[in-house]
């Protein structure tokens, strides 16, 4: 089955995603942008409390939204991140100059941080530098979308792409993982790809993506992703 990942602001809805049944919980703010940041202080918060209460749930965070370039500014959020007791550190990686994401890649890879690249498909996906990174020590690669208002994942990058994407990191023998505005009229062709997660914000809060999660609407498409699972192929 394709797991569940929820994206939560703060202690509250981390532990309302958590008792709804979502398999990560990724911490980031989405009133700063796609891959906003928290703070230091709360995503500690957030990680001790979670650790008590659902020990053995995988937690990410993201570090913020980051130019290729700004290579020494991504390697200190790495760090103050990832010393918050995350078990995954996310970072965008844009497309538009393979030279800097492939150099911003190999940083990455030496930090000693479990960093998880995630690949921003709006215009697209660059497999190169996808192929790139999957030889490298990341426990997984992800693509995702900027900007949340020009459509979901699927109306930024054709599924073949996004296949090739999946497969590339499945042999590789990382997790992959699919995110961008998914909601539940995605998940046949989620499960078409068969992605290890898919990342959720919007389809579980109360309006936008900036409004609160709402837990039955994370138990519910909990209980779809699982639906999609035991559907006969036909």
């Amino acid at each position: 089955m394709i797991r569940l990942l929820a994206s939560v602001r703060d202690v509250g809805e981390a532990l309302a995603a958590a008792a709804a049944g979502a398999d990560f919980i990724d911490l980031k703010e989405p009133r700063a942008g796609a891959l906003g940041g928290l703070p230091a202080e709360t995503i500690r918060k957030i990680v001790a409390v979670l650790r008590q209460a659902h020990p053995a749930l995988p937690i990410s965070a993201t570090i913020g939204d980051h130019g290729a370039h700004e290579v020494e500014r991504i390697a200190d959020r790495v760090a103050e991140v990832g010393d918050c007791g995350v078990d995954y550190v996310k970072v965008g990686i844009a497309g538009g100059d393979r030279l800097a994401a492939v150099s911003l890649l190999g940083r990455l890879a030496a930090a000693p941080y479990a960093v998880v690249p995630v690949f921003i498909a709006d215009d697209g996906l660059d497999l190169a530098v996808v192929e790139a990174a999957a030889r490298l020590p990341f426990p997984g690669l992800m693509a995702d979308t900027q900007n949340k208002l020009a459509g979901s994942l699927f109306d930024c990058c054709p599924a073949p792409v996004l296949a090739a994407f999946v497969g590339i990191v499945r042999r590789a023998g990382r997790l992959a993982g699919l995110s961008g505005a998914l909601r539940q009229q995605h998940l046949p062709a989620l499960a078409e790809l068969a992605p290890d997660f898919a990342g959720f914000r919007s389809a579980l809060c109360a309006g936008g993506r900036a409004a609160a999660i709402v837990p039955e609407n994370v138990a519910r498409l909990r209980l779809a992703l699982e639906a999609e699972a035991c559907a006969p192929v036909v």
